[in-house]
């Protein structure tokens, strides 16, 4: 039913408050560009002469998976982002940790920790690092994606704005796209949950954030 009245989104009250942690899987990119831009079959050849990968039992090379683990502060929408080759529980601590010093360094101490109900942030190294960073671990409502929407939206965003913006030859240029993409995010682009201002703009300590 529309009302006509303007959605209310429900956030914390200050940042670091609460962090959303979830992964972002994409496939790697081929040497050449993949089919998205060159066409499936141009983008299988290209797939095909990609060296150093391990083949298959049809002799075609493995191209493996780039794990985008993400992070977003609830009150701030303000991102973090790491690309690795897994999503273990012992990278998905070496990243909430980097977060968390990452955010430090802008003045935002991290409190709470929402993540789903995967093996990474079900095991007992991801409650151990919680404890140790005095941080509170949660959890999503099982079968209720929605309750950690914020990051899925980001997830959407990732994606448009950089994952799938334009057409990367390689794998390599894709992920050195990610810093970049991340400053502009975070720093120049209006984000339309926050009153269309930068979600940098809602950290309040940080000398020189507006640049």
């Amino acid at each position: 039913v529309r009302t006509g009245e303007p959605i209310r989104r429900y956030e914390h009250e200050h940042p670091g408050a609460m962090i959303h942690v979830d992964v972002k899987k994409l496939g790697n990119i081929p040497d050449g560009g993949g089919w998205r831009f060159v066409g499936r079959q141009q983008g299988n050849r290209h797939r095909a002469a990609t060296p150093d990968k391990p083949r298959n039992a049809y002799h075609a090379p493995k191209m493996g998976t780039a794990f985008v683990h993400t992070v977003i502060d609830d009150h701030s929408r303000v991102a973090y982002a790491e690309i690795h080759n897994d999503e273990t529980a012992a990278t998905a601590v070496a990243v909430l940790r980097n977060a968390v010093t990452w955010f430090n360094a802008r003045g935002v101490r991290v409190e709470r920790v929402l993540s789903d109900n995967g093996s990474a942030y079900r095991s007992h190294a991801w409650r151990d690092a919680c404890v140790e960073l005095g941080i509170t671990a949660k959890k999503t409502r099982p079968y209720r994606p929605q309750t950690n929407g914020k990051i899925e939206r980001f997830h959407r965003t990732l994606a448009a704005g950089w994952a799938f913006s334009r057409h990367y030859t390689s794998e390599k240029s894709r992920r050195a796209a990610l810093p970049r993409w991340l400053h502009e995010y975070n720093h120049h682009r209006p984000h339309s949950a926050i009153g269309k201002v930068p979600p940098i703009t809602r950290l309040t300590n940080l000398p020189g954030q507006y640049t």
